[in-house]
């Protein structure tokens, strides 16, 4: 089984491509995903006790979680100790389950892959990109950010040329969906040509 690693700075349009290679039948382990339901479920006990005040009643308060641990490079790794395991634990049993399918084909969709690692388990990487005033468009349009907040993220992820430059294929999803659709497409047809 091809394990497809796919990532990309924040606002680069990861998540669309990973809704694209699920459109093409390509089965998507999505690390965020898994986080959002590991926030509201069994991760909140354990978030609460080592940043009091960031879970309620619907699990971890993101916003309340972020401003505990952004810019706090000690906070930060004390959450990702907890969370990476987790994460882990559900991805292995993604790559199980797709072994047992049978399946030629996966994708690990890590938004932190080289921030964490993650490049040692896949087989491919795949970077997603976009000229950077398409990504600050996209960013600043999302309820709650601001520019002190995206420079913030930005400071804690690879920059883009570094992620470039690390990537076997690189998708410039800055056109727009179609483009990035049959960019997807394409790389799909030339892995199955391997």
């Amino acid at each position: 089984m091809l394990i497809l690693g796919l990532t990309g700075s924040i606002g680069m349009g990861k998540s669309t491509t990973a809704g694209l290679f699920r459109e093409a039948g390509i089965a998507v382990h999505d690390a965020d995903g898994v986080v959002h339901r590991l926030y509201a479920g069994e991760a909140a006990p354990l978030i609460e006790a080592a940043f009091p005040g960031t879970t309620g009643p619907q699990g971890v308060n993101r916003t309340a979680l972020g401003r505990a641990v952004l810019g706090d490079a000690a906070a930060l790794r004390r959450l990702e100790a907890l969370i990476h395991p987790l994460v882990a634990h559900q991805r292995d049993l993604f790559l199980d389950e797709q072994r047992r399918k049978g399946a030629a084909l996966v994708v690990l969709d890590i938004p932190l892959l080289f921030e964490t690692g993650g490049e040692a388990l896949v087989d491919v990487i795949i970077v997603v990109s976009a000229p950077k005033s398409v990504q600050k468009h996209r960013v600043l349009a999302r309820p709650g950010m601001n520019l002190a907040r995206f420079k913030a993220i930005m400071a804690q992820q690879l920059p883009d040329a570094e992620k470039r430059r690390r990537a076997h294929f690189v998708l410039d999803t800055g056109s727009g969906v179609e483009p990035t659709r049959r960019a997807v497409q394409r790389l799909l047809r030339a892995l199955a040509g391997q």
